[in-house]
C-alpha cells in the first residue's frame, strides 16, 4: 500500500470498512516501515510482529481505528504477554500477566498493536534517551531531538510508520514531542482515562492520550477510551457530547489570553515570539478577543513545590521496584537522572513532601482563578524548537548543566499537570531550519470540547497536513 502514509487513522479505518484494503495489509504496511525507517530513528523499540499479524488476521472490533496499526508507550501500560522495560536497566518485566484498562480500550477501538515505542528511564526528562534503549530522533531532523518522554510514539508517527500513537503526560510529555516532531498532541483532563499504573498516577500530574497526525484522529481515540474507570477516586466530569463532532463546530468568539512569559523569566527567541504573536493575529483574524496576559504565578516557588512532591513519588515508586525484585538497584542499573532522583527522594521526609503538596494546591488555585478571565491560554510548548542531540543529552555527568538547557528548552506545560486542566499542542508553524513549532493552547478544566472547537478551526485555516519530513512514507 503505497499511500499508506498519506491517511490518518480514520481514513485507514474507512478504508477496512469499505474492504478497500485488509487490517493485515495495513500491518505488513506499517511493518515495512518500520523496518525501513527504524534504523534512523530508534522509535520502536520492541517489535511485536507475529502477534499483530495474529490479530489482524482475527475478529477485530468494530471500533473507529478498526484494523489501523498502533504502537504502546514502553512506560506504564501493560500489554499482556509484552515485556515491559520503563526504559531501565532495573524496572523491568519480562512479559505481563493482563493488559492495562486503557490498553483493553485500545484493543475495542480496534487498533492493532505493532509493538512498543521509546522512552526516557521512568519518562524522566524532555528528551527519549536511556542507556537501555538508546537516543530516538526526530524524523525533521535527525541530528534533533524528537522530545520526551513519548518521543518514540512521536517520531513514528511524524515518520508515517502509524497514523496515531499511545502516549502520557507527566510534565509535558505528550505536548513536547508533538510540538518536536510537528503533531497534535492533547494532554487531556485529569483521569480522563485510566491510569495504567496507580503508583505512577499517585500525584495527579499523569494522563494517557495520544499523538496524532490529526486533530480528528486525537478527539476520535478519547471519545473511545475517555469515560470513567469504575473504583477511580478522582474521575473527570462527563462530557457534553463526542469530541469527534466538538471539531466541525464553529469554537464562537473566544476569550483568548497569550503569553510569552517563561518561568526563568529570561525572554524566548526572536523566531519563538514572532511565532506566538502570528498565532494571536490568526486568532484575531477568526473573530477571537485575543489580549497580552499572563498567569502571575511565582514560578519558583511552583517548581520548588512541585520537585518536592515529585522526588517523594519518584523515590516511593522505585521502592516498589526494589520490594517487587528483592534488592537495591545496582550502580549501573540507573541512569544519572533515575539515581539522583531515587536519592533525592529518600533525603525529603514527610513534612517536606506535603509541604509541596500542600503548596501546589495553593498555586493551582491562583492558575485556576485566572481561567475566569479567559476561556483559553496560549503559549508556545517550548521555548525554542527541538534542541540538537549533541546538546540536550540526559546520559551526561554534568547534570547541572543538562538542568540548565532542559530549563532554557522547557517550562512552560506543567502547570496544566498540576491544576489538571486539558492542554494541547498544535505544530501551527516551522523554523527557519524547517523544524516544528508548536503553540500551545490550555483550556478551563474538563473543557476539552473548546480546544477540540478551536483546534479544528486553526486545522482549516492554517493546515499543516501537507508537511512531510525528511524520513517520510
Amino acid at each position: 500500500m503505497d499511500d499508506y502514509s498519506e491517511y490518518d487513522g480514520l481514513g485507514l479505518a474507512d478504508l477496512v470498512a469499505k474492504k478497500q484494503v485488509t487490517p493485515a495489509e495495513l500491518v505488513e504496511a506499517a511493518i515495512a516501515r518500520i523496518e525501513k525507517h527504524n534504523p534512523a530513528l530508534n522509535a520502536v523499540v520492541y517489535k511485536g510482529y507475529d502477534d499483530a499479524r495474529a490479530w489482524a488476521a482475527g475478529d477485530l472490533p468494530d471500533g473507529p481505528f478498526k484494523g489501523v496499526p498502533f504502537l504502546i508507550k514502553d512506560l506504564g501500560a501493560q500489554v499482556k504477554g509484552w515485556p515491559r522495560t520503563s526504559g531501565s536497566h532495573f524496572a523491568q518485566v519480562a512479559a505481563d500477566a493482563d493488559d492495562s484498562e486503557l490498553v483493553k480500550r485500545y484493543r475495542a477501538a480496534g487498533v492493532v498493536m505493532l509493538g512498543k515505542s521509546n522512552t526516557p528511564e521512568f519518562g524522566i526528562p524532555g528528551v527519549t534517551n536511556s542507556e537501555r534503549l538508546g537516543f530516538c530522533r526526530n524524523p525533521w531532523n535527525t541530528d534533533h531531538i524528537s522530545g520526551g518522554s513519548s518521543g518514540g510514539a512521536a517520531s513514528a508517527t511524524a515518520a508515517g510508520i502509524v497514523p496515531l500513537a499511545h502516549a502520557s503526560d507527566g510534565l509535558g510529555s505528550i505536548r513536547i514531542p508533538a510540538a518536536c516532531c510537528g503533531l497534535v498532541g492533547m494532554k487531556i483532563t485529569r483521569d480522563r482515562t485510566p491510569i495504567c499504573e496507580v503508583p505512577d498516577g499517585a500525584l495527579g500530574f499523569s494522563v494517557h492520550h495520544v499523538v496524532s497526525r490529526t486533530v480528528r484522529d486525537s478527539a476520535a481515540m478519547l471519545d473511545a477510551t475517555g469515560y470513567a474507570q469504575p473504583g477511580d477516586p478522582f474521575q473527570a466530569p462527563a462530557k457534553d457530547g463526542p469530541y469527534l463532532a466538538e471539531i466541525e463546530k464553529r469554537p464562537g468568539k473566544l476569550r483568548i489570553a497569550w503569553s510569552a512569559e517563561t518561568p526563568s523569566g529570561r525572554p524566548i527567541p526572536d523566531e519563538m515570539r514572532e511565532a506566538l504573536e502570528r498565532t494571536a493575529q490568526l486568532l484575531k483574524g477568526l473573530g477571537h478577543e485575543v489580549f497580552e496576559r499572563g498567569l502571575g504565578i511565582d514560578y519558583r516557588l511552583l517548581y520548588r513545590a512541585q520537585g518536592l512532591a515529585s522526588a517523594s513519588n519518584f523515590s516511593a515508586n522505585v521502592q516498589r521496584w526494589v520490594e517487587a525484585l528483592g534488592r537495591e538497584p545496582g550502580p549501573e542499573e540507573l541512569g544519572p537522572l533515575a539515581r539522583r532522583g531515587y536519592e533525592a527522594g529518600k533525603r525529603i521526609n514527610g513534612q517536606q513532601a506535603f509541604w509541596g503538596f500542600q503548596q501546589l494546591r495553593l498555586l493551582n488555585r491562583q492558575i485556576l482563578a485566572a481561567f475566569e478571565h479567559f476561556d483559553v491560554y496560549l503559549t508556545p510548548v517550548m521555548a525554542t524548537p527541538a534542541p540538537r542531540c549533541d546538546w540536550l543529552n540526559p546520559l551526561t555527568d554534568d547534570l547541572k548543566e543538562f538542568d540548565r538547557r532542559q530549563s532554557a528548552t522547557y517550562g512552560t506545560t506543567p502547570p496544566a499537570n498540576f491544576t489538571g486542566q486539558p492542554s494541547m499542542s498544535l505544530p501551527l508553524w516551522q523554523s527557519a531550519d524547517g523544524l516544528p513549532i508548536g503553540m500551545m493552547f490550555t483550556g478551563r478544566f474538563a473543557d476539552e470540547a473548546t480546544l477540540y472547537r478551536l483546534a479544528g478551526q486553526l486545522e482549516k485555516e492554517a493546515p499543516w497536513k501537507d508537511r512531510r519530513p525528511a524520513v517520510w512514507g
